[in-house]
């Protein structure tokens, strides 16, 4: 009875325990659940915010420029800040430089060629900075009317005060002398300006006072004497092609600056040109000269000859300089490359060095013509005209 009851008690403890550990077992099913779903949703969290970096990433990359408009961009301003002679290795050696996201930089070629272009456009640049700017022809022409015309009042006050002046142009052969001189005396009155351009000298000449020839040419009282090339020669063409003895060049160093001061004592207004033109631009001159049929005659052997020695005739105008170029009579340097910025600039010079006054008379008036009063003309047949091919 006893050993049945303590049976009793046991399936009783039994059973107890196994209703209890019931729910517990529950407890930890759910624990273990709300442990997954925990986790679950840290992942999921975790995936989201991965998603979120992934598109952040992607969208730096759109912002950000191309590896090689990057490489393009450090290579061109690399170029622009050092000088235009580049080495060809350090070329190489940037476009194979890669790039932390392993693409390449811009490939040879392309580099090589975009800089190609910049170190163009970076000479042009220097060049257009550099060289003057040239006149238009509109410009020159307006300008040219308007020192012509001051020309003018010049010679009305040379003629009304009985001046005489004198302008001396030398320098190098197609530096520009006759085309200035051209455009000084084409206004004015022939009869007041004359040109003087003398050749060879004959074998009388060569036998009298080496000034003499040009003694002669020299200008009266209200008359202006352009010397297109001048006593001069002695010192360039003839002590360059041995026209003269060294004794004959050496005393007219000496003497000529006593011959000009006794001009200028006599009254003469001594002007001195020397028209400086460059090699590349002399032999431009004789090209065209050679090819243009209206110009060939301006081109002699003589002239070839003289450019052969470019050097021997720097040496002469250098110590032709160092004797002439006194206080008294000094050279006036013209820069002649650019032909029309010379003539204007040698003009408007040439107007300064004499204080002249505006003497142009009052306009005129026409009068009437006469009246065909007892006048027949004769026929038309009976007079030889021109034939009009044009």
């Amino acid at each position: 009875m006893s050993k049945n009851k303590s049976n009793a008690a046991t399936v009783i403890e039994l059973s107890d325990s196994t209703s209890a550990s019931t729910p517990l077992k529950k407890q930890r099913e759910e624990n273990k659940s709300l442990s997954s779903k925990s986790l679950n949703g840290q992942e999921s969290r975790e995936e989201s915010r991965e998603e979120s970096r992934e598109k952040k990433r992607k969208k730096e990359e759109k912002e950000t420029p191309a590896p090689q408009q990057v490489a393009m961009k450090e290579a061109l301003d690399t170029k622009l800040s050092e000088d235009t002679n580049v080495d060809k290795k350090t070329l190489k050696k940037k476009g194979k430089r890669k790039k932390d996201n392993g693409k390449e930089a811009p490939k040879k070629e392309t580099l090589e060629k975009e800089i190609k272009n910049s170190k163009k456009a970076k000479e042009s640049s220097h060049k257009s900075k550099d060289k003057p700017k040239k006149l238009s022809k509109k410009v020159y022409k307006k300008e040219l009317k308007q020192l012509q015309v001051e020309l003018v009042k010049l010679q009305y006050w040379v003629k009304a005060k009985g001046l005489k002046v004198v302008v001396v142009f030398e320098g190098r052969d197609a530096a520009g002398k006759g085309g200035t001189i051209k455009r000084i005396s084409e206004c004015l009155n022939p009869r007041i300006c004359k040109i003087v351009a003398l050749g060879t000298p004959t074998e009388r000449e060569k036998t009298q006072w080496y000034f003499q020839r040009y003694v002669s040419q020299l200008p009266a009282g209200g008359e202006i004497a352009l010397f297109d090339r001048s006593w001069y020669n002695r010192a360039g063409v003839e002590r360059v092609m041995d026209f003269c003895t060294h004794q004959e060049y050496v005393e007219f160093l000496r003497s000529c600056p006593e011959f000009e001061h006794m001009l200028q004592r006599s009254g003469i207004i001594l002007i001195k040109y020397w028209f400086s033109v460059s090699d590349e631009e002399q032999e431009k001159r004789f090209q065209d000269r050679m090819n243009d049929p209206t110009k060939r005659w301006k081109l002699s052997s003589m002239d070839l000859e003289a450019r052969a020695k470019w050097v021997e005739y720097s040496k002469a105008k250098d110590d032709m300089f160092a004797a002439t170029d006194t206080t008294r009579s000094p050279w006036h340097v013209v820069e002649a490359d650019d032909k029309k910025k010379a003539r204007l600039n040698c003009i408007s010079h040439l107007l300064s060095q004499i204080d002249y006054k505006d003497l142009t008379p009052p306009p005129m008036k026409l009068p009437k013509r006469q009246a065909n009063i007892d006048y027949e003309r004769p026929p038309i047949d009976a007079q030889n005209f021109v034939p009009e091919e044009f």
